[in-house]
């Protein structure tokens, strides 16, 4: 029999916590084992039972998330689910929250508290649930890149069909845990690396400041996708939040779609909607990679892409913070090589090779 999951909540706003104890509490895995309005009532709260997940807003008084977060990772690694605005200003606070270590984010309006965080519910429940199983990694500060100062994009070559090119399109889907994924595997790429297009489940807003953040530590440029970008050497594009983004093609160049559309496996943007985009343009001059998260987004379209000819790549369960989409696409036999987090960066080195 499972053990039930202990979740505390901490967030000034009374209401927030009182919806989010009702919404937790109604799954019989979850108890909630307390809450506080800040992180100093927290610590002596928590001293006598302590939590499997710790439910985290950001912005409070006394002591802020970020300060508390790090604070916690250096004496007790815990579980953290960031709570946090959905503005601007909160989605790069939350992100220096996720490279203080926090697990996943929950995004909530200014307006409309109640009715946003009740048709979230079953979301909220599975974020839960999967930050409980979460292997928690040692947070280390990243300096950032030395670029050239040189433009390193490529010589433009003449046109030729699509088929006979050899340019390289890396493909890279994650989710939870995956913020910190990718800035091990991006802050250890050259800046003549391929090109590659990521999708990492972020809501809107958030998107932007995590590639701007990524490129000031990258020695490669990573920035936030527009419809139309080219893939090129060197270069990063992530899928915006809220949106899809697919690979196509121009002559003999690889760009990248971002359109609107349904949700697809629950997200927007969807791994498979990009994957299955690869498989159908790119075939074999394409590496797709599926990295920690939660679900099975990004497992079928991973397949597709093996089935295209190109070289596909699960992250092992022991490096994963969540083993969830890499485990679904190895029993779905869409990965030909399996692979911890530490080996991703020069997997691809060698693809653009």
């Amino acid at each position: 029999m499972n053990r039930t999951i202990k979740a505390f909540i901490v967030d000034d706003s009374a209401v927030v916590r009182q919806v989010l104890a009702q919404i937790l509490a109604a799954d019989p895995a979850i108890e909630i084992s307390g809450s506080a309005p800040d992180p100093l009532f927290a610590l002596q709260k928590m001293q006598k039972d302590w939590p499997d997940v710790i439910v985290l807003d950001v912005e409070m008084p006394r002591m802020d998330g970020i300060t508390f977060l790090r604070k916690l990772m250096q004496e007790r690694p815990t579980p953290v689910v960031i709570c946090s605005t959905l503005t601007e200003k909160g989605a790069d606070t939350t992100l220096q929250a996720m490279s203080a270590g926090a697990v996943d984010v929950i995004t909530k309006p200014k307006v409309g508290l109640k009715d946003f965080l009740e048709s979230g519910s079953q979301h909220m429940v599975q974020v839960i649930k999967a930050a409980a199983r979460a292997r928690l990694a040692p947070v280390t500060a990243k300096v950032p890149a030395s670029r050239p100062a040189q433009d390193v994009s490529p010589t433009k070559a003449p046109a030729i069909p699509l088929s006979r090119t050899t340019d390289q399109v890396v493909a890279l889907g994650t989710s939870t845990g995956g913020t910190h994924a990718l800035e091990a595997v991006l802050t250890q790429l050259p800046a003549d690396c391929p090109g590659i297009v990521v999708v990492q489940h972020m809501p809107e807003k958030f998107t932007a400041a995590f590639a701007e953040r990524l490129n000031h530590i990258c020695r490669c440029e990573v920035r936030e996708a527009v419809d139309g970008d080219r893939v090129l050497p060197g270069l990063v594009l992530i899928a915006p939040g809220g949106l899809h983004m697919q690979l196509r093609r121009s002559g003999a160049q690889y760009r990248v779609g971002v359109t609107d559309g349904p949700r697809v496996n629950r997200h927007k943007p969807s791994v498979d909607v990009l994957f299955r985009s690869v498989a159908s343009i790119a075939g074999r001059n394409a590496l797709g990679i599926i990295m920690t998260g939660m679900g099975d987004d990004g497992a079928n379209g991973l397949l597709a892409m093996r089935h295209a000819g190109a070289h596909t790549i699960a992250q092992d369960k022991e490096t994963s913070v969540v083993f969830g989409m890499p485990r679904e696409a190895i029993e779905r036999g869409a990965a030909a090589e399996i692979l911890p987090l530490p080996a991703m960066a020069e997997a691809i080195i060698q693809r653009g090779r």
